[in-house]
């Protein structure tokens, strides 16, 4: 019997961020901690042994990016959800970020509040995306011309610039979510053209 419970490891190097993810994960009931690791090695290490279903991952470490590790974990599992939880957001990271692999990418600092809401996200609708970073994308589009994008990207613009998720604008467009990701991220990269 499939149950309904995700379970997520956390990749980070920042010790203080330890004690924040044991208690945000010590209050979330859908959603068990089941392993902390500073590395991304020891992650890789502890794979089989942990199993999860969801990896929070911060995007560098030192001497890596930790974006690159994403295709061993896809190996392991294909259907892991990855979001990244990063002070940086420099377009060409998540760009990069997206094109590795991620589902999702979070500017710190997290709260409990908005963690869950990333994890509830990426459950339900397979994507997440912070506020901040979505205003910044949001602000490209008003300079960019109409004319630069497909019609269905437009489309997909007008849903974001109105506040919807992934999940409402594939719904209203008939597709899949994974659809709305594939024209996202095909608009990540048109906006990165010089």
């Amino acid at each position: 019997m499939k149950t309904n419970l995700l379970s997520v490891i956390a990749i980070e190097n920042d010790i203080q961020y330890h004690e924040a993810y044991r208690y945000f994960f010590s209050k979330y009931t859908d959603f068990p901690l089941v392993g902390l690791f500073s590395s991304v090695e020891d992650a890789l290490i502890n794979f089989k042994e942990t199993m999860p279903d969801i990896i929070i991952t911060e995007m560098s470490f030192p001497g890596t990016l930790g974006i690159d590790s994403f295709s061993d974990f896809r190996k392991m599992n294909p259907d892991i959800k990855i979001i990244v939880a990063s002070e940086e957001n420099d377009f060409r990271m998540i760009k990069r970020a997206f094109k590795n692999g991620a589902n999702g990418f979070l500017t710190k600092p997290l709260t409990k509040k908005r963690l869950k809401n990333a994890l509830y996200s990426v459950k339900y609708e397979g994507a997440v995306l912070s506020n901040d970073i979505a205003a910044k994308l949001i602000a490209m589009f008003h300079q960019k011309s109409y004319n630069f994008f497909s019609k269905r990207e437009n489309e997909i613009i007008d849903f974001l610039c109105q506040g919807a998720t992934y999940k409402s604008i594939a719904d209203k467009l008939f597709v899949t979510t994974s659809t709305i990701n594939f024209h996202i991220q095909n608009i990540y990269l048109k906006l990165d053209v010089n």
